[in-house]
């Protein structure tokens, strides 16, 4: 039975401590993906313990072992909640040899990969889906019998669709060209999945709105993993509710691969500078909270959009984001939590052609509030930082956390707010 999380925060609302992150989930999924399709000539180093990366580890991992068997009758494949190893692994298998039904549980099911199973099935794979069209469980038979080097796919629904095909393409026999359709939301992670290509050899040229990698061979290497910028992102939560804030976070970079690390700039508007010291990153509560009256576009920076809204609500800011559209098809539709769970605070989050604006107007901070979670890490960890402006943050299913970050409780902890498991 799952524990709920009890978060509070006595005495002065100083803090001062140091946080050493879990390695980038984002990077660590990549990683294993292009490791695996290197057939381990590219090592990687700081291996996120989150679980999804765990699961992924895992799944590959014993694909290998049992290599002989994948010929033979199908071999079920199960990512959990694990919606980056869905995405990743349709593609993968797909270039396996091997007989595959792909699944997930009942919340993955319902989340669409039909945009990308039809982009793999345009180049050549054998995909059918073995319940509902477009979408999770996948039948997959590999590996590619490819008909075309060139596909399309909209820009506008998920990245990761897209780092799944560039990360196969220089297995391809013919490489891939692929052209993406609209606005490319999330680019930073594209730019991610390319770079770390790069790291290991693999060339691309980016020509308007198409990328194409030509069939190439993986260079050894060791793609080696900084700690998480979403998780990160939180401590910055916690700097700009706390009365007095200085946070280390070691190993960070300011400059990094991963597109949470715009949280930085976008913290300013709240007052919270970063500075780089010799063992990483220090954030800090400068007290000076900026003009708000801004439009905040976060759709390069989804994963970050639960944490500054609240942090948005709790302050009193009447904010307005865009680039949220990704928000609905997550671990759950984020918006809609969002909206439910804000609302215990007197906070409303209305949207009106696709721009989303909060109203604190009623904001009132009650002596206990409980967080329903969703199934959802990020909706855990996003609000857990109330408990700095709030006498007691009763959190449901607190293991949800480990997701991603695992530690973030015991991190908590470390930083002087009380939890315990109830």
């Amino acid at each position: 039975m799952s524990k709920n999380a009890l978060v509070s925060f006595k005495g002065t609302k100083n803090i001062n401590t140091e946080i050493q992150l879990t390695g980038s989930k984002s990077e660590c999924n990549r990683a294993l993906i292009i490791s695996a399709l290197s057939n381990k000539l590219v090592k990687v180093d700081n291996l996120s313990n989150a679980a999804d990366t765990v699961t992924l580890d895992g799944i590959l991992t014993a694909l290998r072992e049992d290599s002989e068997l994948l010929t033979q009758d199908s071999r079920l494949v199960d990512v959990g909640p694990a919606g980056t190893a869905m995405r990743f692994l349709s593609a993968y298998l797909s270039a396996k040899n091997g007989n595959f039904l792909l699944t997930g549980t009942e919340r993955m099911k319902q989340r669409p990969i039909g945009i990308l199973a039809e982009a793999l099935k345009t180049i050549g794979a054998d995909i059918s889906y073995a319940e509902s069209e477009g979408f999770p469980p996948l039948n997959i038979t590999g590996p590619f019998n490819q008909k075309t080097a060139e596909v399309k796919i909209k820009g506008d629904i998920s990245s990761q669709y897209i780092s799944a095909l560039l990360m196969i393409a220089p297995t391809l026999p013919q490489g891939l060209t692929l052209e993406i359709e609209g606005e490319l939301t999330s680019k930073p992670y594209v730019d991610m999945t390319l770079d770390m290509l790069a790291e290991v050899g693999i060339e691309h040229l980016w020509s308007d709105n198409s990328i194409t990698i030509k069939p190439q061979a993986f260079k050894p290497g060791t793609l080696v993993v900084e700690p998480d910028w979403s998780a990160a992102s939180y401590w910055y939560s916690i700097a700009a509710l706390a009365d007095e804030a200085e946070i280390s976070l070691p190993a960070l970079k300011e400059k990094s691969l991963q597109g949470d690390s715009q949280i930085q700039k976008i913290m300013k508007i709240f007052g919270i500078a970063t500075s780089n010291t010799e063992s990483g990153i220090s954030i800090s509560n400068l007290g000076l909270s900026l003009d708000t009256d801004q439009v905040l576009d976060l759709k390069t920076c989804p994963d970050l959009a639960q944490t500054i809204i609240v942090i948005a609500a709790a302050l009193g800011k009447n904010m307005s984001f865009t680039g949220l559209e990704t928000l609905k098809i997550k671990e759950t539709d984020r918006i809609a939590a969002l909206q439910k769970e804000l609302a215990k605070i007197g906070v409303t989050l209305t949207e009106d052609n696709l721009v989303y604006t909060l109203n604190t107007d009623e904001l009132h901070f009650p002596e206990k509030i409980t967080i329903e979670t969703y199934e959802d890490h990020r909706m855990a960890m996003a609000f857990a930082p109330l408990a700095l402006l709030i006498n007691e943050v009763e959190i449901e299913d607190m293991q949800v956390v480990e997701k991603s970050y695992p530690f973030f409780w015991e991190d908590l902890k470390k930083a002087g707010f009380l939890v315990d498991s109830k």
